[in-house]
């Protein structure tokens, strides 16, 4: 639900993958001005893709959220800073024990100012050698997105006792609090 001082036409579109999007969703869903948080995949090409043909590997998708925020009260480069401080842009098809290209490091970008924002950001973490290897995120427009199966939708928030979610969501939820606490809604 948009904020008091926001209308849905303020509104813009963020869209990255980095891992699963369970994470991503619990995490980006608790920063002030991000309005709403919808899990799904983009980038491939399978039509109507769904979770397991994702999970092959196969279909060319990446498990993403689609962000909605207020720019007035978070700027697309805060998006930026946490979703590189929450994952590992430095190895490809992979985050952790998950492998495979759905989920690989990607920001799929509305527009040639985000584009650029995302390539500048890229190139500032690389010159200060913020990572002990190169970043392998991938920038590329935004395609058709899908949103996934409703039992993926919120899956923290519904599940946070779910073995997936005590070792891999919950560790990096708690990254974030730290790290990001003033932001926090």
């Amino acid at each position: 639900m948009p904020t008091a001082t926001s209308t849905d036409s303020a509104l813009e579109t963020a869209t990255l993958g980095g891992g699963c999007f369970w994470c991503l969703e619990a995490i980006f869903s608790r920063l002030r001005g991000v309005v709403s948080v919808e899990s799904g995949y983009s980038g491939g090409h399978v039509a109507d893709p769904d979770y397991a043909t994702v999970c092959t590997g196969d279909s060319g998708y990446a498990e993403v959220v689609r962000i909605r925020f207020d720019p007035e009260l978070i700027r697309y480069g805060d998006l930026l800073e946490v979703f590189f401080a929450i994952h590992d842009p430095t190895t490809p098809d992979r985050q952790g024990h998950d492998v495979g290209s759905q989920y690989r490091s990607v920001i799929h970008t509305h527009g040639a100012a985000q584009e650029r924002s995302a390539r500048e950001a890229i190139a500032a973490l690389d010159a200060a050698q913020s990572f002990p290897a190169p970043i392998v995120t991938q920038v590329q427009p935004a395609e058709r997105f899908y949103p996934a199966e409703e039992e993926h939708r919120n899956y923290y928030a519904n599940h946070p006792h779910q073995g997936y979610c005590l070792t891999v969501v919950a560790p990096k939820l708690v990254k974030f609090l730290r790290q990001f606490a003033e932001r926090l809604k």
